[in-house]
């Protein structure tokens, strides 16, 4: 059993990368090998909507865009269940979620029934610093992607400043949960 999460905060010591830690513990708890991604260290370009708007993202499902992308998408693949965790800026995504997501979103967009990620659990994490805003907001952006990518949405949740405390313990208990449902 594999658990794969994506984290996309610059800072690999804030509250995001202890958010994606906590459910990575749980899963191991629960007997899974896990990996954790920063995806700010990787090199993800924006998507370039080559010819018409759709290059080989239509016609082979892949991006001709030579970068990190494409492994990453296969890690993705590869894995049993995904957790991907963004920190909130300005009540949406972080830039490098949506950059990845929008990529990604568009060579899925017409695998629908050969999708590998199709039914794959997944649990969707906001993190929001400093007042708390947008946490909610931008966790229905990223169940939006989640779903259009056809991941089985295992649980979504939206952490502030205030609730983090009580909630990496509840993330511990999802990371290790998601494992033995998938199991089952």
């Amino acid at each position: 059993m594999k658990v794969l999460c994506i984290q996309t905060s610059p800072n690999v010591d804030g509250l995001t990368c202890k958010l994606a830690e906590a459910v990575l513990e749980g899963a191991k708890c629960g007997g899974a090998d896990t990996e954790l991604v920063h995806l700010n260290m990787l090199n993800i370009e924006p998507c370039k909507a080559h010819g018409r708007g759709w290059g080989t993202c239509l016609s082979e499902g892949k991006c001709t865009i030579d970068d990190d992308f494409q492994s990453l998408r296969e890690k993705v693949n590869q894995a049993d269940v995904f957790v991907f965790v963004t920190p909130v800026y300005f009540g949406d995504l972080s830039e490098s979620a949506k950059r990845f997501l929008d990529r990604w979103r568009r060579c899925e967009a017409f695998s629908r029934d050969s999708s590998p990620l199709r039914g794959k659990p997944a649990i969707g994490i906001s993190a929001a610093g400093g007042s708390g805003g947008g946490a909610v907001k931008a966790l229905l952006n990223l169940e939006s992607y989640l779903a259009w990518l056809q991941f089985n949405i295992f649980d979504l949740v939206s952490v502030t400043q205030k609730t983090k405390s009580y909630k990496l313990e509840m993330l511990k208990t999802a990371g290790k949960t998601v494992v033995k449902c998938k199991e089952e």
